[in-house]
């Protein structure tokens, strides 16, 4: 889907329009036809008052039992009515809506449509939607797609320009030949983004996303094998053997390493000194040590006379990470002459830093991933050390090649996959695991409440922020109106300062902020000036404060297993004791057996293997997983199965056409040209 059309060239959009769908990143036809549905509104048959649930969407077919009550606060109307279906009573109010007295009658039965809460055997409804029992039973049979919005736009106007782009749309050729689309049961392109935007039902719904999450799968894999081609086979012009230094270091140390730790540092050592490149993976749980393997290698790298970069996901990270490696070389006296390259560094000093990488003065360089964008010459990078966030692909290496450089790679991920998956999903390295955590690490102590908890939850955040501790909460949104019904991050920060003492320091961060601005945050709460961070899933990687005890997160039961276990990664770094509560908005029985997985075990593998088994095909409505597989569509665990379809696919063709040289193939060669040049979606390309 490239139709590059300016989306202002649809009618009814004007400047205001543009500006709006300016802020979601949505320029053209294509991008407004690639922006898929977060949800749908479907409208299920009435229920029961008595089996009604907290926190689910339902309706109701009841009668109102009595007169409708009216009460004014400041300029507020405020309407109180108790509707009844024989099986339960369920309060309903209304707020600036003071025509409904004269609407809905003393023993009327209306449908009632809205968000249930539920305080003991009491239920009720703010705000619902009414209908007649006739125009609801018409609407049961459809599902409106419901678009991620911002301030001043409407679902109503982002579904009609979406009708309009499906009209206008240019459309180009079905890239898959006719072989994978039959074999796989694949729909056509134009009908898949047809059907995700206006699917007829569930099982419409269900096909059109298979097919988009096969494409983003298949573009994947197929990188991803380029990747392996590129690195097999590649000569090791940096062959390496161990030194006393690294020797000296762990037995400096003032824990030993654990036995999973031994054996992945053996797994590298023999790499380095090995006749081909080092392309490997670390994949450890959190808290489980990587961090020192990866200095291992990196002080091997320097004692053999070679440059070794370490890369991290921001800037504050970059900047805890060399103000440690300062530490080993003040105390242990290691061989690291360290230099600092971040993009906020001024103009003289990122000079001074090329000077001294370009001379071959500093062997260990630490930054972003300005470290092979910006214009760095390096006099032997012999090692890169990165994290998931940052995967080496095929651009990288071409990068770095171009400067007449092959360096080793080693990959640090806490993301924690189930071995069946990390086979397929690591297809381009070799994998060493570190299963095991260091035996002074204290466990987390973890709670799954519903929301009537809160009250308790903030008494706890401030005893924590008293006894000199920090906190996190996690919001699944930025701002009012992205996700219905859930908590976001800008309102929340507000009610947490209410409720907390005012001596406490309440700040936020979320992925919209500028750079400066989240780098000025994270550094605040790092040194101590924040007691309580509230923020989105940024995160989840970025930076290490010991000093946080509390993780709170809002909205768990819209979150994978393996998510919230990478978010509570963030706690449990110190010598204190840490706490994890995650808050459910939903009492349903199976969502809190689902969530007290967490409860019971602080093992990434087992929850992430658990994730796999209980996620149903293609979690379309939970919040994304961020990290190296974050795909927009796709689920690695709940959508499994067409992971290994799309793997399988791309095996089978690159064996009978591995140029895509055929002519049935120019379409898909031509699609997957664009994919790479625009960075479509892929972290590893």
């Amino acid at each position: 889907m490239r139709d590059n059309t300016p989306l202002i060239q649809l009618k009814g959009v004007g400047t205001k329009t543009k500006g709006y769908f300016d802020k979601l990143e949505i320029h053209t036809v294509g991008d407004l036809l690639t922006t898929y549905p977060r949800d749908y509104d479907s409208f299920e048959p009435p229920v029961k008052i008595g089996n009604l649930s907290g926190g689910e969407v339902a309706c109701v077919y009841a009668a109102v039992t009595g007169t409708v009550s009216e009460k004014k606060v400041r300029n507020l109307s405020v309407l109180t009515l108790t509707v009844s279906d024989g099986t339960g009573l369920l309060t309903l109010t209304f707020f600036n809506m003071p025509f409904l007295k004269k609407v809905l009658k003393k023993g009327g039965y209306y449908c009632f449509r809205g968000k249930v809460s539920a305080h003991g055997t009491k239920a009720s409804m703010e705000q619902p939607a009414y209908y007649s029992y006739q125009d609801y039973m018409e609407l049961t049979k459809s599902l409106l797609p419901v678009y991620s919005l911002t301030k001043g736009l409407t679902n109503k106007t982002f579904r009609k320009l979406v009708e309009q782009a499906m009209m206008t749309c240019v459309w180009e050729e079905e890239f898959y030949p006719p072989a994978i689309l039959d074999t796989y049961h694949l729909l056509p392109e134009k009908e898949a983004i047809r059907r995700i935007h206006f699917p007829e039902d569930r099982e419409c719904l269900a096909e059109a996303r298979r097919r988009l999450v096969f494409d983003e799968f298949f573009g994947f894999f197929y990188f991803l094998r380029q990747n392996k081609k590129l690195c097999e086979g590649l000569k090791n012009e940096y062959c390496m053997f161990e030194t006393a230094d690294t020797v000296r270091f762990l037995e400096q140390l003032p824990f030993p390493l654990t036995k999973a730790q031994k054996k992945v540092w053996q797994d590298i050592r023999n790499d380095l000194g090995s006749p081909y490149c080092m392309n490997r993976l670390v994949q450890g749980d959190v808290g489980s040590g990587k961090t020192i393997v990866a200095v291992l290698a990196l002080m091997m790298t320097a004692a053999n006379g070679y440059q070794g970069a370490l890369m991290a996901p921001t800037e504050v990270l970059a900047v805890q990470h060399f103000e440690t490696i300062r530490g080993y070389v003040e105390k242990y006296h290691v061989p690291f002459r360290p230099v600092l390259l971040v993009g906020s560094m001024t103009a003289a000093m990122k000079r001074q830093a090329y000077e001294q990488i370009a001379s071959g003065e500093a062997n260990l360089i630490i930054g972003t991933h300005a470290l092979i964008q910006e214009r760095v010459v390096y006099r032997s990078l012999a090692l890169v050390v990165t994290d998931e966030q940052h995967r080496f692909g095929v651009k990288q290496r071409e990068q770095l090649s171009e400067k007449g450089v092959s360096p080793h790679i080693l990959v640090m991920s806490a993301t924690p996959i189930p071995r069946t998956l990390a086979i397929i999903l690591y297809g381009d390295l070799q994998v060493s695991v570190i299963d095991e955590l260091p035996a002074d690490r204290l466990p987390i102590k973890n709670c799954v409440v519903g929301t009537n908890y809160r009250a308790t939850a903030y008494k706890f955040l401030a005893g924590q922020v008293a006894q000199g501790r920090q906190v996190y909460v996690i919001c699944p949104q930025v701002e009012e109106g992205e996700l219905d019904n859930l908590e976001n991050v800008v309102d929340y920060t507000e009610k947490l300062r209410a409720a907390l003492p005012e001596t406490v320091a309440v700040s936020y961060l979320h992925g919209k902020m500028r750079p400066a601005d989240k780098n000025r945050i994270m550094e605040q709460f790092a040194d101590g000036s924040i007691d309580v961070l509230v923020s989105t899933t940024v995160i989840e990687v970025g930076i290490n404060v010991p000093n946080a005890t509390v993780m709170m997160v809002e909205n768990a039961d819209r979150f994978g297993l393996a998510q919230l276990h990478q978010l509570r990664g963030r706690v449990g770094r110190g010598e204190h004791q840490s706490y994890c509560i995650f808050v459910s908005s939903q009492d349903r029985k199976e969502t809190m057996e689902r969530l007290e997985i967490l409860n019971r075990s602080n093992d990434g593998f087992f929850i992430a293997a658990e994730d796999l088994r209980l996620r149903g095909p293609g979690d379309l409505f939970g919040i994304r997983q961020s990290g190296e597989f974050a795909f927009r569509m796709g689920d690695i665990y709940g959508d499994s199965d067409v992971l290994k379809e799309a793997c399988e696919a791309v095996d089978r063709l690159l064996v009978s056409d591995p140029d895509l040289e055929t002519e049935e193939m120019q379409p898909l060669k031509e699609h997957l040209r664009y994919i790479r040049a625009n960075n479509v979606d892929f972290r590893s390309i």
